[in-house]
């Protein structure tokens, strides 16, 4: 992968910015950095709360789908939630049978099955609901492009209320102009439709969920009692679905990680256990790589409906049972996924190495790790990846992931006709083909793209060229005012370049990471930790040889002279607090 790096150069006066609101200088131009611009803008930024969030009832057909349903619950009538099966489906889905359960409402739920079901609501799931004597259907993270399965819906006489944040479907006109398509549902409530004056465009499918909730109490004169109510679902869900952690989702992110380690769910407070995390001050990692995958895993190995009932648990010892076995089901999704990933390079440097747009097909991968295999094709390669498996009666399904320049939503569409299902947005998509089609899919992408060599390089914004002399606890601790990070607010980097490798020491039970010392032209001193010391190692002895590897090993002179992109941190050890730094990446000085 191709990296060039570039240290931001946005102006403002940061002295002034630093004094104004009690921060370093160095504090001032990482939020200028994130375009974050205006007294309004840093304030809202640094100490944002719910009253800096949007109403309701600004969504479109929000009043109407509300108005709806307070209908249903006073008529008594058997209403069933229809969500997806990850994180952001499981978190909506119990935000909609909480809420609806409490207001009065006779409330079912259903999560699809990702092998047979594949995404989204059915038309399986609309003749099971008909039987069950279900009057209305509420969906959530999904059913923007549910079109057959609303339709079915309708013609057994049932009420259908989407509410969704994905892309609207559409047709390209002959002139290049956009027809879009909506479901014939009774309301439709996705900020992406047009029309829809919701002035943010970024909430997941639980945001959605949460103001539906939300306006139904309104419109029912029902009291919110507790202000923090569902926000711990709504921050996991907006990080795990990869949302922007700016505007109101930084506030509701935020106020997540402040409340989870206090949070009164048993069933979360169990996985908060089993991982480790209870009592401990959370981040967004935590959130995205920790217990995110967890209930992610439920839905790609069992159903996510364990997920589901995990939250639902209002029982103690079956909660931390149930736990366990969350955190068991994501321990082999980890395995399964190490080795999906090292089949799919293999394929990739065998067969399609110079290809622009990577189309692999991996046999026998389970279908739920195409995704995340794909993803991690896309990282290595920093090329859109489409990643195929096996799925029933030999059709293929995958998933696909991009990267910033390369719309893959809009790229697919342009052959929709290939497809037997498609859907996504511009960095990622779902789909499934016939095994014939694939070649021509693979050859029609590479052909239509015009990705420039600067397109295919991974940019890399340093925030600010940093001396590890000017380093400091206190500054240290003021960067935490950043938090929390994500898509569009990424953690703070900083970097120094042609740096000495002075030593390295391999530590933990097996040598897994290891303790650089680092030395700059003045002197200086630090101490870096890396937690993916082999890739590092093998880095030096590509650049450097392994004669100069060896002396770096041994704490010898050498020749090694490196540029560091890092993150300044804390590490408090037997009472007493040092300095060191997280290296993000290296480069050959």
């Amino acid at each position: 992968m191709k990296e060039k790096w570039t240290v931001y150069a946005k102006r403002a006066d940061f002295n002034e910015i630093g004094k104004k609101y009690g921060i370093d200088p160095v504090v001032a131009r990482v939020i200028r950095n994130r375009d974050i611009v205006g007294d309004e803008a840093i304030e809202k930024y640094l100490h944002g709360s719910f009253k800096d969030t949007y109403a309701p009832k600004l969504m479109k057909d929000m009043d109407k789908g509300c108005l709806i349903m307070i209908d249903k619950i006073r008529q008594g009538k058997a209403v069933r939630i229809v969500s997806d099966y990850d994180v952001d489906g499981i978190m909506s889905n119990y935000i909609l049978y909480k809420g609806l359960m409490e207001a009065g409402a006779d409330v079912s739920y259903e999560i699809p099955d990702r092998l047979t079901d594949g995404y989204g609501i059915n038309t399986r799931i609309i003749r099971d609901a008909k039987n069950d004597g279900i009057d209305t259907i509420i969906t959530c993270d999904n059913g923007i492009a549910a079109f057959e399965a609303v339709e079915l819906a309708k013609d057994y006489g049932m009420t259908i209320i989407v509410t969704d944040h994905h892309e609207v479907p559409y047709e390209t006109n002959s002139d290049g102009t956009r027809s879009y398509k909506l479901v014939p549902a009774d309301a439709v409530i996705d900020i992406k439709q047009q029309g829809c004056n919701y002035p943010f465009k970024e909430i997941c499918g639980a945001g959605v969920a949460y103001k539906f909730i939300r306006r139904l109490y309104e419109l029912m004169d029902k009291s919110w009692e507790d202000e923090d109510k569902y926000i711990e679902m709504l921050g996991l869900a907006t990080v795990c679905d990869i949302m922007s952690i700016t505007d109101e989702n930084r506030v509701y992110v935020k106020r997540a990680l402040d409340i989870i380690k206090d949070t009164d769910n048993i069933g979360l407070k169990a996985l908060l256990s089993v991982n480790g995390l209870l009592n401990r001050k959370l981040t967004t990692y935590d959130f995205g790589f920790v217990l995110g995958p967890c209930f992610n895993a439920t839905g790609r190995l069992e159903s996510a409906k364990v997920g589901l009932s995990l939250l639902l648990s209002e029982d103690e010892e079956f909660a931390a049972r149930e736990a366990e076995n969350i955190k068991s089901i994501n321990a082999e999704r980890k395995e399964m996924t190490e080795e999906g990933t090292r089949k799919a390079i293999e394929i990739v440097e065998k067969d399609y190495k110079n290809d622009i747009i990577l189309v692999i097909y991996v046999p026998k991968l389970h279908e739920s790790l195409a995704g995340i295999v794909a993803g991690r094709i896309k990282e290595k390669y920093y090329k859109p990846t489409l990643l195929f498996t096996d799925g029933e009666d030999g059709i293929l399904k995958g998933s696909g992931r991009s990267i910033e320049g390369y719309n893959m939503f809009d790229e697919l569409n342009a052959i929709r006709k290939h497809f037997l299902k498609m859907g996504g947005h511009e960095m990622a998509a779902g789909f499934s083909v016939e095994k014939d089609k694939l070649e021509i899919i693979r050859d029609e992408l590479n052909k239509r793209q015009s990705l420039t060599e600067e397109d295919l390089t991974c940019k890399v914004h340093i925030d600010v060229a940093m001396p590890f002399s000017y380093i400091t606890p206190k500054l240290i601790n003021e960067l935490e005012l950043l938090e929390p990070y994500g898509k569009d607010n990424p953690k703070a980097l900083f970097g120094q370049g042609n740096l000495s490798v002075v030593r390295l020491r391999f530590m933990g039970k097996d040598n897994q990471f290891g303790r650089i010392t680092l030395q700059d032209e003045r002197g200086f001193r630090a101490e870096a930790v890396d937690f993916r010391i082999n890739s590092f190692v093998e880095n030096i002895k590509m650049w450097f040889g392994e004669q100069e590897c060896d002396k770096m090993l041994r704490g010898q002179p050498n020749n090694i002279k490196i540029n560091v992109a890092y993150h300044p941190e804390l590490n408090y050890y037997n009472g007493n607090t040092y300095i060191q730094i997280r290296p993000d990446r290296y480069q050959k000085a």
